[in-house]
């Protein structure tokens, strides 16, 4: 092995880069934690757990500040794996040790997973009403809906990402493309002759041409959503068919007629379809006697099978999801008097990992310590 090798090995196995990395993460837990008031849980997450680099802004311009949550985890994966290999040596005497950190490395597997992986949306229904599709709380759509058949709609639907990077769209179920013009990830809507000295719209169909589309500042408060809003002009074979704005404030969705074909325009929460779908028989609201405090939520669902099987009744409440075709259904709020339930939908495939990991730490720990107290009881009776 040659000296830049060996220089490598050593810096990787090292206890002195355990030591940094450790100090490193409570910095970046520390720094999260404050700067949660101004961001909020889910952008304190993805800007310093579920990346690399903290990035800051210089002039526009983003800079890398800081280690992110993927580096450190993913170098203190290697720095543990690496030192198993080249400081630890097999034996009994140290199954222990093997076993706390097999469940130490697992669950810096299972968390990278989940931040890479786990989906969270929202169900509401109200009683007597079935869905088989849940809506993200955060992410929008662009749908374009061909309703020509009233029985049925096809929809397109254009993530939120294509509008605002701009991404010209031509899908070949669509007879046009579909060409962003301006977005805003966060806006209000007004009548233009409520907003004195309104700029001129880009908007030339549909309701645009009546409306001011007014860009606001980015939330990142729990109790508070971001409303975006975006110009889209559709092009046909023959040239422009308008531009229309969308955004969900709109509402009911935009008609209109080409190709022979009724189309629809929305911008709506992006949408999770399952191939099943749940049926909300009741809402209970429970109150203790004789107060206002909540007791207990509870929502008795009825599961259609999506091959024709059997349904069957389940009863979800706090602290008692029900996990069914990879999902977790979570009784989160409820709406309507009473009438309408809201439940958080998790798609979380390492969701197991965690439990898995501090039990085999716990085991590990454990085992290590009555091998010591074993080999110390010996070592007295002689």
């Amino acid at each position: 092995m040659n000296d830049t090798l060996k220089q490598a090995r050593s810096l990787f196995v090292s206890l002195r880069l355990t030591v940094v990395l450790l100090a490193l993460s409570i910095v970046l837990i520390f720094w999260a934690t404050l700067d949660q008031v101004n961001l909020g849980v889910w952008a304190v997450q993805h800007k310093f757990f579920h990346s690399f680099f903290v990035t800051a802004k210089i002039g526009g311009v983003a800079f890398p500040v800081f280690p992110g949550g993927y580096l450190i985890g993913g170098l203190l994966l290697v720095n543990l794996v690496a030192g198993h290999l080249y400081r630890f040596k097999m034996g009994w005497r140290k199954a222990g040790i093997w076993i706390a950190h097999l469940g130490l490395i697992l669950l810096l597997v299972g968390e990278l997973v989940s931040g890479l992986m786990q989906k969270d949306y929202q169900m509401r229904i109200d009683e007597g009403e079935t869905k088989n599709y849940a809506e993200s709380s955060r992410q929008n759509e662009f749908a374009i809906i061909n309703a020509t058949d009233p029985n049925l709609d096809e929809v397109t639907a254009i993530p939120e990402s294509l509008l605002s990077r701009g991404t010209v769209v031509q899908n070949p179920s669509l007879p046009f493309r579909v060409v962003p013009k301006a977005y805003y990830p966060n806006s209000t809507l007004q009548m233009r002759s409520q907003v004195p000295n309104a700029p001129p719209s880009l908007a030339t169909s549909g309701m645009g041409p009546m409306l001011a589309v007014t860009p606001l500042e980015v939330t990142y408060k729990e109790d508070e959503r971001n409303v975006p809003a975006a110009f889209v002009e559709l092009v046909g074979p023959d040239g422009t068919l308008g531009t229309w704005v969308v955004s969900p404030l709109l509402g009911n969705p935009q008609k209109f007629d080409f190709a022979g074909k009724t189309w629809k325009l929305v911008m709506r929460p992006k949408r999770i379809y399952e191939p099943y779908s749940l049926t909300l028989e009741k809402f209970s609201h429970d109150l203790y006697p004789g107060t206002d405090i909540p007791k207990n939520f509870s929502s008795r669902i009825r599961i259609n099978p999506a091959d024709g099987s059997p349904s069957r009744d389940v009863l979800i409440y706090m602290n008692n999801p029900l996990r069914y075709a990879g999902l977790t259904y979570y009784q989160q709020s409820f709406d309507n008097n009473d009438h309408t339930t809201i439940l958080e939908v998790v798609r979380n495939p390492s969701w197991l990992a965690p439990y898995i990991a501090c039990g085999a730490i716990t085991l590990g720990l454990v085992i290590q310590f009555l091998i010591h107290l074993w080999g110390f009881a010996r070592r007295r009776a002689v």
